[in-house]
């Protein structure tokens, strides 16, 4: 987007800064038509995955009460919140900084009943101070599902197979992802015998793969070599079935760390017996941000792309910290990412972006009305729009008007010599674009009238149905 730099002020004498020019707050975006239908077509095929496996969409409130919400985040989030004071109650606000800690509180509140499991969807955008320097926005738009009330290695695959099964529907042809259990890196860092503080630092360092920090947070407190060799180990194994060999080796029996491999163990064999083999990879080093992630956790990466596309994992105490205890696990999507991932199909010059612009001169905007709408009726996609100028001019004009709007036809009410109760049609309009723009019209157009009209939108409506549903 290119801005015009506002003058500086003479009072002043000074020239503002590129950031005080900007007319768009930095981190923020404007999609575009053709990248926002897109997106649309990107969010529309996840949800429908995710609703064939019996998923309900939720949607969320933008903003929440501070005090409400700030149970389910953690203060590095917390200070990360876009904060304002809510006019009426003088309460403090955030802007959604978390799709998941919301849900877990709109169903400790009792929301969503209490019959379980609960299986819920969204598709909305959460906000987040970021850096300028971090190379991400801050507007994240996401697309995720929540089962709740179920604890089992058959819930946990649920979830990671729903996961691939969307990315596999939206055209990703290469992706891994990463299976880990918080469990075992934690149980390693609590049998190591550092402080708390030290543990909690460690955990940060752990889940961005900083080896440096958590080397030198190693370094700096005393325990065994042993468990330091164990540690530093851990987030560099990544691989099949020999990680978790390795990873029982360094459990030496403990059962702190042998429950947490067995689990994550059932999960990816179930994963396995789906099908899913070859988009997975074990990573006992796996260690999501959030820190309400308590069992079996997972990131998703694809080539191209220097960070996850998205992830998840169980969170069975977060609903908890809202006043009532139910285990669940889920993922988000980036869809930014995503989009920047996927590949669309080339959309050639010839593709119409309408089915018909329907056109005439003022003195029959009526008429006009009348003929768009019952051909929106249909189903079609209809623009209208009124032409200057003369009736010589008036289908010359309305041709111009259909190629800027990508139309396949043009229909023109209220053409000199036309019965009330007939239209011009000129198609298909894709000959204007190859060749002359308005030329040879008298070829391309015919009398129609209104009723044959809308009985043939409606066939090719239908045949466009059912080319739809066979290619399904």
């Amino acid at each position: 987007m290119v801005s015009v730099p506002p003058k500086p002020s003479p009072s002043s004498g000074q020239v503002p800064s590129s950031r005080e020019r900007s007319l768009v707050p930095v981190g923020m975006a404007t999609i575009l038509p053709h990248a926002a239908k897109q997106v649309r077509r990107l969010e529309e095929q996840l949800l429908g995955q995710v609703n064939q496996w019996g998923y309900e969409e939720i949607i969320l409130p933008t903003f929440e009460y501070l005090d409400v919400l700030a149970p389910g985040l953690e203060p590095e989030l917390i200070e990360h919140c876009y904060q304002f004071v809510d006019r009426t109650t003088g309460r403090t606000l955030i802007l959604r900084p978390d799709a998941t800690a919301q849900i877990a509180r709109t169903v400790a509140m009792g929301l969503t009943g209490s019959v379980l499991p609960l299986r819920l969807s969204y598709r909305t955008s959460v906000f987040r101070y970021e850096q300028e320097h971090a190379g991400r926005g801050r507007e994240i738009f996401q697309v995720g599902a929540e089962l709740i009330g179920l604890d089992d290695v058959a819930s946990d695959s649920e979830v990671i197979g729903l996961m691939i099964e969307c990315l596999s529907t939206i055209g990703l042809q290469s992706f891994k992802v990463s299976l880990g259990h918080v469990g075992f890196i934690k149980g390693l860092l609590m049998r190591s015998g550092l402080s708390a503080q030290g543990q909690k630092l460690a955990e940060q360092a752990a889940a961005r793969k900083d080896l440096p920090r958590l080397e030198e947070l190693l370094a700096g407190e005393r325990i065994s070599k042993t468990a330091a060799r164990a540690i530093r180990e851990a987030p560099e194994l990544y691989g099949q079935e020999e990680v978790l060999a390795r990873g029982r080796v360094l459990a030496a029996g403990d059962p702190a760390l042998t429950a947490p491999l067995e689990r994550l163990a059932q999960v990816y064999q179930l994963l396995c017996a789906a099908g899913y083999r070859e988009s997975l990879l074990l990573d006992l080093g796996e260690f999501r941000g959030f820190d309400y992630y308590d069992g079996v956790v997972f990131d998703v990466f694809a080539e191209g792309m220097g960070a996850e596309l998205g992830g998840g994992g169980r969170y069975d105490h977060l609903i908890g910290r809202f006043g009532r205890p139910l285990p669940s696990t889920g993922f988000g999507l980036d869809v930014d990412r995503l989009f920047r991932t996927v590949e669309f199909p080339e959309e050639g010059s010839v593709s119409a972006r309408v089915d018909y612009l329907v056109a005439a001169p003022r003195r029959a905007t009526r008429r006009l009305m009348e003929v768009a709408a019952q051909l929106r009726r249909t189903r079609s996609r209809v623009v209208q729009q009124t032409m200057k100028g003369s009736d010589t001019a008036l289908v010359s004009a309305a041709v111009t008007a259909g190629l800027a709007q990508q139309a396949a036809a043009v229909v023109v009410v209220g053409a000199p010599g036309m019965d009330h109760d007939d239209v011009l049609v000129v198609e298909p309009l894709a000959a204007h674009r190859q060749g002359s723009r308005t030329g040879n019209l008298s070829r391309l157009s015919k009398k129609v009238g209104l009723a044959d009209l809308v009985a043939a939108a409606r066939r090719s409506r239908r045949q466009v149905k059912e080319r739809s549903c066979s290619g399904r």
